[in-house]
This record gives structure tokens, sequence and C-alpha cells, in this order.
């Protein structure tokens, strides 16, 4: 664990130095925040809860004034990162427009399509991402928003991916950054977010003990948790998926979509940007299909939807490879449920051995390498597929949230340790004859 005296939170004292610009210029653009279950309405601020029915609180848009201003020709002028979609997030200046994140790679599976039965599947691969996942595009557009709200320090409570994205978040703009984590999370993540220099606070429980912990935090501290007080905010990043999506079809919706579930609010937020593009008439109505993938050591969802019930039902010891999908009490699972049934996808899971199988076979067909949740999407998919629920001729995109290199531990049991083979030409001989070769062990190591 590494602790650190704290100071006491003082404002952002001057902007950021590097290639910052306002991102918009019209502030009535955003409404304000509202609440998902109650409709009550709130200004924007670092707020995330409703005080009367506490429902979750979402970013609103003025859709009348983006249509006006927002072209598929100004969005393709834009930069190369999610900022070429800034009308359609929450913030207004100081973002980061100069640094990678996002218009990621959406490639063609042919092989991959092959091996499951599917004749058109796309692979959208975040794991190229600056830190290597998903997770950099949430963060973007939550530290501009700290930053505009005036905030010092950046946090997070976090499974992993979450932690190195707020560590070099934070670096680039010049935020103070704690990152909570729970105590047996990978130690390839952890490494992540040390490197950037980030307070790493390991804590012995789940990831639901680290998120109440870090919400006393944010109670307390005048910090900027991106996904507590400001995740209204932090969470708009995941549509920017969806926007990339349509746009690299030649703006044009997919006809179905399998998105890994943790807290679920990448599920969710995918299907609200599929829905936003049409309502600014960027790409045609269509109803995208939704399906969602949990492990089977952290499957409540997955389990709640099985089993027709509309309330998801904790579970409070995880035990899954995947951990950075291991949230017992995922946030927004009512949620997904409902999106899933209203477009008539499913959410179904998948145990460690598949996990690992589904990395290799990503591997092994397409050149991907995938850390555990994409295992889980891959192996949600099989299924699925099989099941008939993916549909052979549909247009099918799967999301690849994160790297391999993070979670090498997972795919070990499904690979054979190379052949030792002496230095000439006669033991490499002997060794295409199919003759019999010392091996460096019985699996590889890390």
């Amino acid at each position: 664990m590494i602790t650190t005296t704290i100071a006491e939170p003082r404002p952002v004292a001057a902007a950021y130095d590097g290639d910052a610009r306002a991102v918009h210029t019209a502030p009535e653009r955003l409404v304000g925040l509202k609440c998902r279950e109650c409709g009550r309405a709130f200004p924007i601020e670092p707020i995330h809860v409703c005080d009367f029915c506490f429902g979750p609180l979402e970013v609103e848009y003025n859709f009348d004034v983006i249509r006006q201003s927002t072209t598929r020709e100004s969005i393709e002028r834009g930069p190369r990162n999610i900022w070429r979609y800034g009308d359609l997030l929450p913030v207004e200046r100081l973002a980061d427009t100069g640094w990678r994140v996002g218009y990621t790679p959406l490639q063609p599976a042919p092989n991959l399509g092959k091996a499951l039965g599917l004749n058109d599947l796309w692979i959208k691969n975040d794991a190229v991402n600056p830190t290597y996942s998903f997770k950099d595009r949430v963060v973007a557009v939550a530290s501009a928003k700290a930053r505009e709200f005036g905030f010092d320090t950046f946090a997070c409570a976090s499974t992993g991916n979450l932690a190195s994205a707020v560590a070099a978040a934070g670096v680039r703009v010049g935020l103070k950054t704690y990152v909570f984590l729970p105590w047996d999370t990978e130690p390839s993540k952890i490494l992540n977010a040390l490197v950037y220099g980030a307070h790493v606070i390991a804590i012995k429980g789940t990831y639901d003990d680290v998120n109440r912990l870090c919400s006393e935090i944010a109670d307390e501290k005048n910090w900027a948790f991106c996904n507590i007080n400001v995740r209204p905010y932090y969470s708009e990043g995941s549509k920017t998926l969806a926007f990339e999506t349509a746009e690299q079809l030649g703006w044009e919706a997919p006809d179905h979509v399998v998105v890994p579930i943790a807290s679920g609010s990448l599920l969710t937020k995918i299907t609200k940007g599929f829905g936003e593009l049409q309502k600014v008439g960027l790409i045609p109505q269509k109803t995208v299909r939704v399906s969602g993938a949990q492990a089977s050591g952290c499957n409540p969802v997955a389990h709640a939807f099985s089993e027709g019930w509309d309330a998801v039902k904790p579970v409070h010891r995880p035990d899954t490879v995947a951990k950075s999908l291991a949230i017992g009490n995922p946030a927004d699972g009512y949620y997904v449920l409902r999106i899933v049934r209203e477009r008539g996808g499913a959410v179904a899971e998948a145990n460690n051995e598949e996990i690992g199988e589904g990395m290799r076979l990503l591997a092994a067909t397409e050149g991907v390498f995938a850390e555990t949740a994409g295992g889980v999407t891959v192996a949600v998919l099989k299924k699925l597929a099989e099941q008939g629920i993916v549909k052979r001729g549909e247009r099918v995109v799967a999301y690849i949230t994160g790297n391999g290199l993070k979670t090498l531990e997972a795919v070990i049991p499904h690979l054979t340790q190379p052949p030792l083979v002496e230095p000439t030409l006669d033991a490499f001989d002997s060794f295409l004859r199919g003759e019999q070769v010392q091996r460096l062990g019985a699996s590889p190591t890390l």
C-alpha cells in the first residue's frame, strides 16, 4: 500500500498548457442534469444522485441546437480522437484534444466469424488506447469536466483499467491522482497505475467495498471521483464507442452489438450513443439489438435475465479471472435488463475456462490479444450464435475493451510451452519430423 500526506484541496490555478482549447462555445447545448427515475432537473454540477428519489443523474442535451451545427462533414474534419464528437459530449472547455484517445480500429473479423458461424462480424478494438482500455474515453471526459469544476485532485474506485487511465490523464492535465483498488487486482494493472506516479491505495476487500469507501471520501474531501461525484459526465465518454462504430460503418448502425458488463454503464451508453446519432440525423433510424456478456463468477445481470427478474441480486464475493468485470452490485444492472429485453437481445455468461479459450480464439483468428473481458465477450458471442440469438446474417459488432498483456495469467493454461531445440540443423529437422523434444516447462511463465 502507498500512502501520502494529504494536502488541503485548492482550486486549479491555471489552464492546461498543452493542446487545450475551447471545445464548444455554446453552453445552450447542455440543458443540465436529469434524474433517470423521476425526471427532476438539476444544474450542471459535480453531483450524481437525485436528492428526491436517489435515482442516477444523466446529462441532458438540447438536440435542436446540436442538430443545427453538427454534420457528418464537421465531425470528419475534427481530430482523430473522441473530441471529433465534442458537440455530443458534456465538456465546454479545457479538453485535452491533443491526446489520441478513441478513434480505435473497427476491423472486420471474417476468421472469427467463420469459426462462430457469423457472416458479418466486426471487432471494435479498444485495446489500443493510450493505457490499453476503453477507460481512457470516459476518463478523458471526466478529467476535462473535473478541471472545469475547479478540482485539483482526481480519483477513482477501480477494478484495474480505470486506475491506469485516471493516473495517466492526471499527468496529462496536471491533476493530483489517487486510485483505490481491491487488494487482489492483477499485479500488471497495479503496475500500470504506479508507473504514471499516482497515489495507489490497495483496499482489503471487493470492488464494492472499495466503492463504498470512495463514496465516503468523496463526501469528506473536495476531490473529483470520476465514477462517483463526476459520474454523469464520466459515463458519457462511453457513447463515443457507438459514434465511432456508426461512422466507421459508413454512417450506419450495426444490427447487433455484444458488450461486456461490469457496472452496466458501457452497454447503456453505447445504446444511448446510437440513439443520439439518430436524434440529430447523422444515421438512419434503426433498432440496434443489444446483448451483454458477464463472467460466471460475477453474473448478477445474467442470472436476473435467465430467471426473468426485473431486479438484480448482488453477488457479494465475486470469483472470476475477469476481474475488470467483477462488480457484484452493478449500478446500471436494472437498465441493462430493460434495454436488452426491449431490443431482443440476451445476457449470458462464461466460466473461467471459456474466458481463457475466448481470449485464445480471438488472438488465433484475428490477431487481437484481448484481456479477460474480451474473452468473456467472445465466449458469450459464441454461445449466443449457437443459440441463434445472434443471427448468421446480422452485422454484428463485438466490443473488445482491454489489452491481453494486462491479464496474461488467465490465458496461460490454454497455451503450450515452446519446444527447446539445440542450435543445430539436425536437431531442428528432428523437431520437424515430430520426434520427441524437450520443452521449457509445463506451461509458459510470466
